[in-house]
């Protein structure tokens, strides 16, 4: 009997377009895949590419590359895209992306898998891995600084790791709250639009996720046994959070790469806040290497900068389910 893999080989590469990826793949999917490259990372077996990723000097557009091996989990590919300011305008996502997946054993095309979707809801489960490993078992309130596209898919994952009673929301563009606060109605969770530092006297957790470029959130504004999951920095010069904070709490990251260069951390680094060994891979949580949360008193911080290879492991879940419901049939190049 033919491994995956194998069956790739035989019978040549299949495209799994959004449509199918948002039929197919669960929360619950993209949590697991989410979970197992970051204890693979941590533990050795699957190492990111170095990121390409530059200002293309049209359209406003950002555009790049991710990509990276997984040994354990056999995912070899990248992904290319980025972002388009004026395509909200066109009826279109500003993010637009497309994963390429590879054979690693032949290093033959599998799969083309559209990106947009998988990479809204393997963000989200970033953070909600966060949440489940190192937030406190009571948390109650959830606070969401941002509300834009991305919040929703942060919200429905979050709830799921924790019983959160209320959600309390800040985003720059109060107009923006609503759509938020009618996914929260929908969870059953009662909706409060607060200012900046109230958010932070209520939140048990909170999720920053933004494209800010200066501190939304001040160190004293958290209150001690606060989870915050930093999701929206992503390249240098964005900014979400006091780097002050970072002196107060226990910082982890997806890649400590990453995040002392283009995540939430470079700033506290670059100050001389914190360095490279103050940063703990939430792998490490999860491979069971480091305890994780303390004390019920303890801030944890978790810098999520996104990852290829958690691109690749929700691709490759897509990939593997579409592929055994029927939903696509096999191209070869010749």
């Amino acid at each position: 009997m033919m491994n995956t893999q194998q069956q790739v080989a035989a019978d040549g590469f299949v495209i799994v377009g959004e449509e199918i990826c948002q039929k197919i793949i669960s929360r619950a999917d993209a949590f697991g895949a989410v979970e197992a490259v970051f204890a693979a990372m941590a533990s050795g077996d699957a190492y990111n590419f170095p990121v390409v990723r530059e200002a293309i000097g049209h359209a406003d557009a950002l555009y790049g590359f991710k990509g990276g091996f997984d040994r354990s989990g056999l995912s070899l590919g990248l992904k290319a895209g980025g972002y388009w300011p004026g395509n909200m305008d066109k009826g279109l996502t500003n993010h637009q992306s497309t994963v390429f997946l590879f054979d690693p054993d032949t290093g033959r095309l599998s799969a083309l898998v559209g990106g947009n979707y998988l990479t809204a809801i393997r963000t989200a489960a970033s953070s909600s891995v966060s949440i489940a490993h190192l937030a406190r078992k009571d948390s109650k309130v959830l606070g969401m600084v941002g509300a834009g596209h991305q919040s929703t898919f942060q919200l429905r994952a979050a709830v799921e790791q924790r019983a959160f009673e209320k959600v309390v929301a800040w985003n720059p563009h109060p107009d923006m709250l609503p759509r938020l606060g009618a996914v929260a109605k929908e969870l059953g969770l009662e909706f409060e639009a607060v200012t900046q530092e109230e958010l932070g006297a209520q939140a048990d957790v909170i999720i920053t996720i933004t494209s800010a470029f200066e501190p939304l959130m001040m160190a004293d504004w958290i209150k001690p046994g606060t989870h915050i999951a930093c999701m929206g920095t992503d390249t240098k010069g964005k900014q979400e959070v006091d780097p002050a904070l970072f002196t107060r709490a226990t910082v982890f990251a997806d890649e400590i790469a990453q995040s002392i260069t283009i995540g939430e951390a470079q700033h506290a680094v670059a100050k001389g806040l914190i360095a490279e060994g103050d940063i703990t891979p939430i792998g490490a949580v999860i491979n069971g290497t480091h305890g994780g949360r303390a004390s019920e008193a303890e801030i944890t911080l978790f810098d999520g900068t996104g990852v290829g290879l958690q691109d690749l492991a929700v691709a490759s879940v897509a990939a593997k389910l579409a592929r055994e419901q029927g939903l696509v049939t096999p191209i070869t190049l010749g």
